[in-house]
């Protein structure tokens, strides 16, 4: 999709210009009073500043304290370590917006827009720790090759009733048809149209800010649908998956839902995962190198893969980044819990769909729905680049039933952290300071899990032990 797609009800674009004088035109068309400058923090969570779009239009610098990028999910602050410390007098960083990402906020009562910054210090100069960096740092490596790598994401989510209550079990809605929802509605359409309202807001919103929806489906789960986008450039996808999520909870809330991108929200139902499709082209000719001049398979696709195997298990926190995301990686599920590889095959960790010679590519089917966007794709396509250029050989593909039985990925959290730390070319290709920030974080997460006690916990040690 192009940054600039057509807006039919304003006869202009609905989602990015190139300039600040464009931006003006742009706003005063549509009468827009605010505008949310908004980045992705470590989590994915937008954070930024409102304000009225004649500061926004003005020359004055919007900043952020830098701590906000060392921030756990429930607001704690990891302790200072050999690999880990925060910058002095928690100092600011800069908002840069990035105005090909100008858009509306379809759902706010008085017109609004948003942007999508990068964060820079008052030197101009990136900030390695912020995900937006991170990811860019990595198609940087794949620009030095003559590369570019192009993404096309698929991400799960359940709808459940609303439930401010964290002691109590999530529940699926209610649909049109006055029933809970019940699991094994893969590909329903009648499962679907339980939730058309919902749906045809999802829709609106999505046109209003010119993202670009390919498909939706039920999955299997309950009220579980999976939403995939049309491919294209690795950060432009990256945006999209952020607004979405955004957006998909914004649609819920209005119809009295919640909308979970939790990997396993619902004990005894599918866990929700982000498959990232990935091909690289060439960045003179946009061949893509997996296919050969014969069209079949080319080393640089074998090697791909060789690198993704060996790879991606030492990156597992990047895309599965909390306690919650291990429960999806389960034997005898839906999800991967290996990183065998095979053609059509939903059960490898690494599928290669069917598809013509020219958009051959390969499926990571590990990634799951609560992970960050900007770092499962940097951490997916940093594997592959490790295999291109260290020429790996993958395992031989399969064709039967590859999850079941043993889990050879990491079994939780502390593993993970361990084999990313343990893993020098990921650390360099990702940058050691970022590296540093993001186990801080993970640890500290960790950690602050353990002081909950659980459910199971009372009921099977209480009274037993």
């Amino acid at each position: 999709m192009s940054a600039l797609s057509a807006d039919p009800l304003q006869g202009a674009a609905a989602r990015g210009v190139a300039s600040y004088e464009e931006a003006a035109r742009w706003l005063q068309m549509r009468g827009i009073e605010d505008v949310e400058c908004i980045t992705p923090d470590i989590a994915g969570v937008a954070r930024g500043k409102m304000m009225p779009s004649t500061k926004f239009l003005s020359t004055g610098t919007l900043a952020l304290p830098s701590s906000i990028f060392m921030q756990t999910i429930s607001g704690d602050w990891p302790e200072e370590t050999d690999h880990f410390e925060y910058p002095p007098h928690d100092g600011d960083l800069r908002l840069v917006p990035d105005l090909s990402t100008l858009s509306a906020v379809p759902w706010e009562t008085d017109p609004t827009a948003q942007v999508i910054c990068d964060m820079s210090d008052y030197q101009g100069n990136a900030v390695s720790y912020t995900p937006r960096t991170v990811l860019k740092k990595v198609l940087a490596a794949y620009e030095t090759k003559g590369w570019k790598p192009v993404v096309a994401p698929e991400i799960e989510f359940y709808l459940v009733r609303t439930n401010p209550d964290p002691n109590i079990p999530l529940e699926p809605p209610v649909g049109r048809s006055g029933r809970a929802i019940k699991s094994g509605n893969g590909y329903s359409i009648a499962g679907v149209n339980e939730f058309d309202e919902f749906i045809d807001d999802v829709y609106d919103f999505s046109g209003a800010q010119g993202l670009d929806i390919d498909t939706l489906i039920h999955e299997e789960g309950a009220a579980q649908l999976e939403i995939n986008l049309n491919h294209g450039d690795a950060v432009e996808l990256a945006d999209q998956v952020f607004l979405f999520k955004r957006t998909i909870r914004e649609a819920a809330l209005k119809h009295d839902m919640y909308a979970t991108f939790m990997a396993k929200p619902i004990q005894g139902q599918p866990g929700s995962a982000m498959h990232i499709h990935q091909s690289i082209v060439d960045g003179e000719t946009g061949d893509n190198i997996f296919t050969n001049g014969e069209g079949g398979e080319s080393d640089l696709f074998r090697a791909y893969l060789g690198g993704m195997q060996h790879y991606l298990p030492k990156a597992m926190m990047l895309m599965a980044p909390y306690v919650n995301s291990y429960r999806r990686l389960t034997t005898n599920t839906s999800a991967p819990v290996n990183v065998r590889w095979g053609y059509d095959n939903r059960t490898t960790g690494l599928r290669i769909p069917t598809s013509e010679p020219a958009a051959r590519r390969v499926e990571n089917r590990l990634p799951s729905s609560d992970a960050n966007p900007y770092l499962a794709m940097a951490a997916s396509l940093a594997c592959g680049y490790l295999g291109l250029t260290q020429n790996l050989v993958p395992q031989s593909a399969v064709s039967s039933t590859a999850n079941e039985g043993d889990n050879d990925l990491p079994r939780g959290l502390l593993r993970s952290i361990t084999l990313l730390e343990g893993n020098e070319e990921l650390i360099d290709l990702l940058g050691e300071e970022f590296v540093g920030v993001f186990c801080a974080i993970k640890r500290e997460e960790y950690e602050t899990f353990m002081k909950v006690i659980s459910p199971w916990e009372r009921e099977f040690l209480l009274l037993n032990v």
